[in-house]
């Protein structure tokens, strides 16, 4: 026997799946919109930036700083347009003096954010590094991210790469640091090869590493499946 609830919401389809629609709306509502191509994203897939006390622009890469949200495509021709045409004061309605090097702040700062997240997931265990730790971890399908440095010989990374996308189809491949600044990350002199396990540490750092992509060469490239540095699967 229905309850007086199930009733109702069997006479009124628009009270059958609340949750549902709550969750549709929610989603709708979560969507910014970028003040260059005025197109909708998830927050995550955007830029976001606030006006300082002092009338400054502030790349607010965590999106956590307080003020309204101006948020940006993650492309550098995007960052040049909005500061161009005085995009950034237009959407905060107000005066806001925007750096002349934005584009190489914003950049700057996606590369230290992408290194501090490498540095995280190797203190939570999340990461090995080296030929035969990563060779052993892609051979067994454990890697969610493929990590090498750009001037590493193309022979050896193009064998890993292989490897990794035979066992794992689409796995991501992040190209954007040399093998020096990769070892700094994890306290030694260098380091060419790094596995991410699949899961958070992954999917963020893949994600912060296109949008470094679509700063640094003009090209936001999708976090799953494609690298960051444009080279595509199977390439």
């Amino acid at each position: 026997m229905m309850t007086e609830a199930e009733s109702a919401q069997s006479a009124d389809p628009g009270l059958r799946k609340p949750e549902a629609a709550d969750s549709r709306r929610s989603a709708k509502e979560t969507l910014r919109r970028c003040i260059v191509s005025g197109e909708r994203h998830p927050p995550a897939e955007l830029l976001r930036f606030v006006v300082g006390p002092d009338g400054t622009l502030v790349p607010d890469l965590a999106c956590k700083l307080p003020g309204r949200g101006l948020w940006l495509s993650p492309r550098r021709d995007m960052i040049d347009k909005a500061r161009t045409r005085n995009l950034f004061a237009r959407a905060a309605k107000s005066a806001v003096h925007v750096p002349e090097d934005l584009g190489v702040l914003v950049e700057r700062l996606l590369g230290v954010r992408c290194l501090e997240l490498i540095s995280l997931a190797k203190r939570a265990g999340q990461l090995v590094a080296g030929h035969d730790k990563v060779k052993s971890w892609l051979a067994a399908g454990k890697a969610g991210l493929l990590i090498q440095a750009a001037d590493a010989a193309e022979d050896g990374r193009g064998k890993l790469r292989a490897l990794g996308r035979a066992v794992t189809p689409g796995l991501p491949v992040l190209e954007l640091f040399d093998a020096e600044q990769l070892g700094r990350t994890l306290g030694r002199p260098a380091s060419v090869h790094i596995a991410v396990a699949p899961g958070g540490f992954a999917d963020r750092i893949a994600a912060e590493a296109a949008k470094l992509a679509g700063v640094r060469h003009g090209e936001l490239e999708a976090p799953g499946g494609t690298v960051p540095n444009g080279r595509r699967p199977g390439k």
